[in-house]
């Protein structure tokens, strides 16, 4: 194993040995078959595993670029195509360190995981509900691009041919990975403007209108097991049984295959009419609603440890947003962190890299910023 230049990596080494201790212990623990018995169980360790992966991986290189640099400032006086090396590998040091700086900051524990997702139609009518179908298609081909599998859970149509509102699951394909769907959707949440000439205006006017996103990741089915078997118990829930329709009340189904599912304690609803089975609606709400209540208890512990939480809203007024996507001018502009871009097409289309990677660039800044300030003598 290469000797670490003294000061390479911001990783202490009784920490680096502790880590590659744990990541170890995980991987003996990944090759027992009894392990993936318990599916929740395997995939925790899994987003574990990866973390360490990329974390001790990154601290690797970063001392192997910085034991390349050293030797190429040793030998740059006699050669000056060793002097360029240094310049190059003095850059790529101080952007690893960066990078492990980063990944050593406290992180979401949920990063790892998949997502529910809902769109709604707000402000603005039928043309919102128009443009939600146009955010559910984009997120789709994002999901796409990134190997992932979006899967509607429920969803309800407009007369236009938009849609109302949608819930739908992100799922991530193979081996768990330490920056899952998550990491990267996590700040989608809120309310996204769009300014543009609807196809119900015949004077060409500029409308704005609002589709509301909330986004929280997606619990195990064995996850959280005491807390959830406990809010799920069957004195907690109401579930009643009606008839699908589709829009405008015209019926699709002549059974009474649509479930809607009220968690009694919390007031939270969920319903599912889009499978023909009964028994698969429920599945699918009990899906849904887990999910809802994990994301509950989660923001009810930051609460109690900060007054200061990650917050999506949940009204959709066009007054508060976090995103605009204006036709006229083919842009689309991230309020929170200042990003724009001309390629509202291509946005649209699910090339979303940039804008996600300009939300995910403020989430690693803010969490090393807070870490500064936890360090002894900050």
């Amino acid at each position: 194993m290469p000797t670490e230049p003294e000061g390479a990596s911001p990783l202490p080494a009784a920490r680096r040995a502790a880590l590659r201790e744990e990541r170890a212990a995980l991987q003996a623990e990944m090759a027992d078959p009894a392990l993936h018995e318990d599916a929740s169980r395997a995939r925790r360790v899994g987003r574990r595993y990866a973390e360490l992966e990329q974390l001790l991986g990154t601290d690797a290189d970063l001392i192997a670029a910085a034991q390349d640099l050293a030797t190429a400032r040793e030998l740059a006086p006699e050669d000056p195509d060793l002097a360029e090396e240094a310049d190059r590998l003095e850059v790529e040091v101080r952007d690893r360190a960066e990078r492990l700086r980063e990944l050593l900051a406290p992180r979401d524990e949920d990063d790892g995981r998949d997502v529910i997702m809902e769109i709604k139609a707000g402000a603005g009518g039928e043309e919102s509900a128009l443009f939600a179908a146009e955010m559910l298609r984009m997120y789709r081909q994002y999901a796409t691009a990134h190997g992932w599998v979006l899967e509607v859970l429920e969803e309800t149509g407009s007369d236009l041919g938009g849609i109302k509102d949608a819930t739908v699951s992100i799922r991530a394909r193979g081996a768990a990975t330490a920056d899952g769907v998550w990491a990267h959707l996590k700040h989608e949440g809120g309310v996204h403007r769009v300014q543009r000439v609807p196809v119900t205006e015949s004077a060409g006017r500029i409308h704005t209108s609002a589709v509301g996103v909330l986004v929280v990741p997606e619990a195990d089915e064995t996850d959280e097991a005491e807390l959830l078997a406990g809010e799920l118990a069957p004195a907690n829930l109401r579930i009643d049984v009606y008839r699908s329709s589709g829009p405008g009340g015209q019926s699709v189904n002549t059974t009474d295959s649509a479930v809607r599912i009220t968690h009694v304690p919390t007031g939270l609803v969920v319903s599912c009419q889009n499978e023909k089975s009964q028994l698969q609606n429920r599945e699918q709400a009990l899906r849904i609603l887990r999910s809802r209540l994990l994301d509950l208890h989660r923001a009810q512990q930051d609460a109690e440890a900060s007054a200061v939480r990650r917050t999506q809203v949940r009204t959709v007024d066009r007054s508060e947003r976090i995103r605009t996507y204006n036709f006229p001018e083919s842009r689309v502009a991230d309020h929170r962190t200042g990003f724009k871009a001309s390629n509202l097409d291509q946005v649209l289309a699910g090339d979303m890299d940039a804008l996600i990677e300009s939300s995910r660039r403020a989430e690693a800044e803010a969490r090393m910023s807070a870490a500064a300030l936890m360090e002894p003598g900050a």
